[in-house]
Formats: structure tokens, C-alpha cells, sequence
């Protein structure tokens, strides 16, 4: 594939990785603020955040994962292995532990609770981080193209 072909396919993966994780920011950010802000700001895990970060961050990664795999990969050939998604899960609690320093060092360290500050540390600035650091993992390491090199620089390609 050609160097300009490489950049579009990159482009489109880039594209449809961060629809997906749109859909799963706002899936985070409902079930987050659900839990610990309920409908009165006052929700059921309110004093306990970062648990609430934590089922919050599974239910999304569900998503993700479905959504990341049919469609932002979805043309690669992925040889299904049990250890795909042992490494699926690793990656993901790295990523779970970005989101919930930011979430932690926003309420434990600098004192900041509700919604707002919340938000910003643990679902903006949390999430943006694990989204950058899911994109190039996910790639080389979750759904990487199991088609000899040859077959897969065809992609896209109309060959």
C-alpha cells in the first residue's frame, strides 16, 4: 500500500476508534454520574468515586470492545486466541488506572469533589489519556492483522 493509502487507512481507523469511544465516553459518563450523583447529586456510591469510576469504566469497555472490534478493526483477519483477550483486559486496567488517577488526584490531593471537578479530572482528562493510550495498544496488540504482511498492505487497496 501506498504511503498516502497507509495515511487514509490510518485516518479511517482513527476516525471510526473515536466514534467508538465517543459512544463510550458517553456511556462512562452516564453510568459515572448516575452512581455517584444519582438524579438529587447525591448518588449511591457518592462518597465512594472511584468505585463508581470503576463499573462505570467495565460497562464502557464492553462497548469498546464490541464496537472496536467489528468495525474500527473489523477488515482485519484476527485470529481468535484466549490470550487476546487476557491482553485486552491487561491494557484496559492500565487504562482503568489513568482514569482513576486523574479521578483520585482531583478529590484526594487537591480536594475537589462534585460533578464538575469530578467530570473534568476522571471522565475528560481521565478518559482522553486512556483513549490515546488504547488506540496505539489496541492496534499492535488487541486486534493486530493476522494476514502475512503482503496480503495485509492490500487492504483497502481494491486488490
Amino acid at each position: 500500500m501506498t504511503e498516502p493509502g497507509r495515511l487514509g487507512a490510518l485516518a479511517r481507523r482513527g476516525g471510526a476508534f473515536l466514534v467508538v469511544g465517543g459512544a463510550a465516553f458517553l456511556v462512562d459518563a452516564a453510568v459515572f454520574n448516575l452512581l455517584a450523583f444519582g438524579l438529587t447529586g447525591v448518588g449511591p456510591l457518592y462518597d465512594v468515586p472511584l468505585i463508581a469510576k470503576i463499573v462505570a469504566i467495565t460497562v464502557a469497555t464492553v462497548a469498546t470492545y464490541v464496537g472496536n472490534r467489528y468495525w474500527t478493526f473489523g477488515s482485519r483477519h484476527i485470529e481468535r486466541r484466549f490470550n487476546r483477550y487476557v491482553i485486552f483486559v491487561i491494557l484496559n486496567l492500565v487504562a482503568m488506572g489513568l482514569q482513576l488517577g486523574c479521578l483520585a488526584f482531583s478529590r484526594y490531593v487537591l480536594h475537589l469533589e462534585g460533578p464538575l471537578p469530578d467530570n473534568i479530572s476522571g471522565t475528560l482528562v481521565g478518559q482522553a489519556l486512556a483513549t490515546i493510550f488504547r488506540f496505539f495498544t489496541y492496534d499492535r496488540w488487541v486486534f493486530p492483522d493476522a494476514r502475512p504482511k503482503a496480503a495485509a498492505g492490500t487492504e483497502g487497496a481494491g486488490v
